[in-house]
This record gives structure tokens, C-alpha cells and sequence, in this order.
């Protein structure tokens, strides 16, 4: 069999069976791996059946991991362009932050969930309405942007911490349309970054629970292109 991308559950089947002792389950996801060469049965000396990743699987396994290193890549340059231009506009950035947000439950209490933006920033400013923080969200695949955007919690978390909330889609993933109005939308084709359409902005102070995450985290270092004026801009 070709290299080509195996469904999640295949594929999810065949590292468990590469990690273990390889024990069969006899279910029909096991059956479609052995039916495509990528499982081989194995017996024992005392007569007992295991599974063993065939070639064609190892070949299968190699290919997904560069797929996903690949995509890894790419993610990981357009949040550093992300963070950069943040950076560049004037704003106080972290990178990959875990903040506890208070989102509202069902019966009207407030429930703390836990969001992970790739990219939060605020004004760097004295005045604390001026701040301004906001949520970018990169996206390089259409498959992980249709996930994300099924998590109902995980927007409420990000409105929970921002005044702005935005997603960064690489080019031809998705239109702008796709994405919730409440959310901007840039569009990032290499090094350039699009403004498709604007973040509707919201009046916000921070929860002093996040100020003290934001304390104990580490900003990202300016960038030294000679674009950052010493300080950034105060407001």
C-alpha cells in the first residue's frame, strides 16, 4: 500500500500496536490494517497470536510523522510572525500561555476552564483600560481549524480574557466567512500578514488571577530588527 493518510483511527491503532506487545483485539479497525498489509499475525513458541507492525505500517508510521513535524513547522513560523508583528504594533507578548478563565456555566454560576492561545498580548500602556489584550489563534490545517472551532468552551474561555479575538488561518484553508463573527480574521500568505476582517473589540479588565499567570510567565524578547522602539509605546 502507498503511503497515503490513514484515518485517525487506523492510524492511531497502528502506533499503539508498534508501542506494545501488540495483543490482538480482533475488531474491525484491526481488520482493515491486516486487510492492508500495514498488521502482520505473529505466533509464539507456546502458540499465542500477537501483532506486529508490517514494513508497509513502519513506511505508514514514518510518513504521518513528517506529516506532523511538517505541520509542527508551520505552525510554530507563523505564531513566531504572529508574535513578532504584536511586538512591532507596540504590545507586551507570550507565547503558548495556559490561563484559567471564568466562563459562565448553565446555571448562571462562573466555572474556571483552562485556554491555551498561541499568541496573547496587551498594549504595553500604564492605564489599565488601554490595555487591550488580545487572543491570536493559528491555524495551518482546515482539519484543526474545523475542530477548534466545534469547541463552543474554548471561544467562551478566549472572550473571558480578551477585549479582541482573532484567528490566523494560512491562506486557502478557509474563508473568512467560515470563522465566527465575533472573531477577526488574518489571512497569512508567507511572510505577509492580511487583515480580512477586523476583531470586534469589547471593553475588558483583566482578572487579577490572570495578571499574576501573566507575572510569573515569561514575555517574549523583543525582536532585534530595529523596528521595537526602546520601551515600546505608553499610553
Amino acid at each position: 500500500m502507498a503511503a497515503v493518510e490513514l484515518a485517525p483511527a487506523l492510524r492511531r491503532r497502528l502506533r499503539d500496536v508498534w508501542r506494545s506487545a501488540g495483543w490482538p483485539c480482533r475488531d474491525a479497525v484491526e481488520l482493515d490494517l491486516l486487510a492492508a498489509g500495514l498488521l502482520a499475525r505473529h505466533w509464539d513458541e507456546q502458540g499465542r497470536e500477537t501483532l506486529r507492525v508490517s514494513d508497509a505500517g513502519l513506511a505508514q508510521l514514518a510518513a504521518a510523522r513528517r506529516r506532523s513535524q511538517a505541520a509542527f513547522d508551520a505552525h510554530e513560523a507563523l505564531v513566531a510572525l504572529v508574535a513578532g508583528e504584536m511586538q512591532r504594533s507596540g504590545r507586551v507578548v507570550w507565547r503558548s500561555l495556559s490561563l484559567r478563565a471564568p466562563v459562565p456555566g448553565e446555571d448562571g454560576a462562573t466555572i474556571w476552564a483552562m485556554a491555551k492561545p498561541d499568541v496573547y498580548s496587551i498594549r504595553h500602556t500604564s492605564v489599565e483600560d488601554y490595555t487591550e489584550p488580545a487572543v491570536h489563534e493559528i491555524k495551518v490545517s482546515r482539519a484543526d481549524l474545523l475542530a477548534d472551532l466545534r469547541r463552543a468552551g474554548k471561544g467562551a474561555a478566549y472572550r473571558a480574557l480578551a477585549s479582541q479575538c482573532w484567528y490566523v488561518l494560512r491562506r486557502g484553508i478557509a474563508e473568512p466567512g467560515e470563522v465566527p463573527v465575533d472573531c477577526g480574521v488574518m489571512l497569512a500568505d508567507g511572510p505577509v500578514l492580511e487583515v480580512a476582517r477586523p476583531a470586534p473589540r469589547r471593553a475588558l479588565r483583566l482578572p487579577f488571577a490572570v495578571w499574576m499567570a501573566l507575572a510569573r510567565a515569561d514575555a517574549e524578547r523583543p525582536p532585534d530588527d530595529g523596528q521595537t522602539l526602546l520601551g515600546g509605546s505608553v499610553a
